[in-house]
């Protein structure tokens, strides 16, 4: 069974930072959600096996960054110029069956963590 632990979240001022980080058990393809209270669990970005493609959704485009050390199985999500409308529980996930087409879909998604918390103030 494959491990995922998050870690990094907080309460930060809009327009300040914060980096995320996600331990990983094993090597996969992986991304990170939120999920906002009532809502969906969403898409933010996403990274393949080795690292040499990133996919984002627009709405955090040009402010977070997702990165991965494959030497250590982690994935980090570098959050920019953060909005209050960022705010969301933040989980990392990863897929088993792909290692190179990342899914904006939840449900293509294996293993999940038990996520952090995100607050962005106003």
């Amino acid at each position: 069974q494959v491990q995922l632990v998050e870690s990094g979240g907080g309460l930060v001022q809009a327009g300040g930072s914060l980096r995320l980080s996600c331990a990983a058990s094993e090597r996969l393809l992986m991304g990170w959600f939120r999920q906002a209270p009532g809502k969906e669990r969403d898409f933010v970005a996403g990274v393949t096996w080795s690292g040499g493609n990133t996919y984002y959704a627009d709405s955090v485009k040009g402010r977070f960054t997702i990165s991965r050390d494959n030497a250590k199985n982690t994935v980090d999500l570098q959050m920019n110029s953060l909005r209050p409308e960022d705010t969301a529980v933040y989980y990392c996930a990863a897929e088993k069956d792909t290692r190179w087409v990342v899914s904006r879909s939840r449900h293509d998604y294996d293993y999940w963590g038990p996520g952090t918390q995100v607050t962005v103030s106003s």
